[in-house]
């Protein structure tokens, strides 16, 4: 519009001044007939220029300037839509951006929130082997212990057997001798070197 605006002001300038120009040598051609000689004759060739001259401002006008006019028009839609677009991108690649970074907060939450288990399973499970390990500790330890009670027990049974068995033998070889205080002693340190043997 204001550029409208400054073409045809520019045009009746032209216009202005082409007439003035006109007018001046007229003027000047209408005191020289009074001093004898004109540059320019008030006549036809002047009317025909100023027609011929505001023919060609419209030819340009009209194959020229409007042409233009339509272009820059064009051309001022084509980047008036290219900067639209612009910010409606900026707009989506700010959204795009907000909406990535509450993924990127999502995600890092989720990862916490699967550490946090993952650690509280770990912490589970390493207690639960530990007792499993304590438990098992235990058996062993009681079985060992009823193991060695009864290797215990069993060895003082044969003890026992021994003993009665060599008590009795000592005694039939008493019985069956007369012992003098000598034989005794011998057939008691026999008995003790078996004892002591076994």
């Amino acid at each position: 519009m204001h550029q409208r605006r400054r073409l045809r002001m520019s045009i009746l300038l032209c216009v202005i001044a082409v007439l003035l120009v006109g007018a001046a040598p007229v003027v000047a051609a209408t005191e020289g007939e009074e001093h004898g000689a004109s540059l320019i004759n008030l006549d036809k060739s002047l009317i025909i220029q100023i027609v011929n001259f505001l023919l060609l401002l419209w030819l340009l006008h009209r194959f020229l300037y409007k042409p233009l006019i339509a272009k820059m028009e064009e051309r001022t839609g084509a980047i008036k839509k290219s900067l639209e677009e612009a910010q409606v991108a900026r707009a989506q690649a700010a959204k795009q951006e907000a909406e990535n970074a509450e993924r990127l907060r999502a995600a890092h939450a989720e990862a916490e929130v699967i550490r946090t288990r993952a650690l509280q399973e770990a912490g589970e499970e390493q207690r639960r082997l530990v007792e499993a390990a304590r438990h098992e500790s235990q058996r062993l330890v009681e079985s060992a212990r009823a193991q060695l009670e009864a290797e215990t027990r069993r060895a003082r049974e044969e003890l026992r057997r021994e003993v009665s068995d060599l008590a009795v033998a000592v005694a039939e070889k008493l019985v069956r001798k007369s012992l003098r205080d000598e034989d005794h002693r011998r057939i008691v340190a026999e008995a003790v070197s078996r004892i002591g043997s076994s």
